[in-house]
């Protein structure tokens, strides 16, 4: 006679996370509980890698490395894969995920598929888990905005939108701006 296993004491949390970092294949994130493919277009990546040329070269004086890995939001129901993300070397090495408050900068390229994802409820849960700055390059709307010095209800500081071509100023430690001409 078989018995049924006990899952009584499995926390929901931690296996749909393990969960999705064992898919096979393709790279997933979970949004407020609901697992969607990262797979992202290849016009959606030339817009990505603008942004990335121009942060690396400051990034690597920082001792940074700029990557998309994981990102942790424990207590919750959610795993980003963020587009670009700057964090120190040493934090990086051997990590499978970081937390938010983790990084230095975060940029999230917008998809007509998942906008108001990147533009509504990143923008939230970033703020809520304290990442630093983050940077939303809106495709559909054609504009950059920078989000800094987050609370608990939202970043407190809005710079934007600005219209693409239109160059934004990435405060310290990054100090400098980024030309958002090749977007247009």
């Amino acid at each position: 006679m078989s018995t049924a296993a006990d899952y009584s004491n499995v926390d929901p949390e931690q296996a749909l996370k393990y969960a999705v970092q064992h898919i096979r294949g393709d790279r997933a994130q979970i949004i407020e509980g609901i697992i969607e493919p990262v797979s992202p277009t290849w016009d959606h990546e030339a817009a990505a890698e603008t942004i990335r040329d121009q942060i690396r070269p400051r990034a690597r004086q920082l001792g940074c490395v700029t990557g998309s890995g994981n990102l942790d939001l424990p207590g919750s129901s959610n795993w980003f894969v963020p587009d670009i993300a700057v964090v120190p070397a040493a934090q990086a090495k051997g990590a499978a995920a970081l937390l938010p408050e983790d990084t230095l900068l975060i940029v999230e390229v917008t998809s007509e598929s998942n906008g108001d994802t990147d533009r509504v409820v990143k923008r939230k849960r970033y703020a809520e888990y304290n990442a630093p700055l983050y940077l939303v390059i809106d495709r559909q709307e054609q504009s950059v905005t920078l989000f800094s010095e987050p609370g608990r209800l939202g970043y407190t500081r809005v710079d934007g939108p600005h219209p693409f071509g239109a160059k934004i100023r990435i405060p310290e430690p990054f100090g400098l701006d980024i030309d958002t001409s090749e977007l247009a």
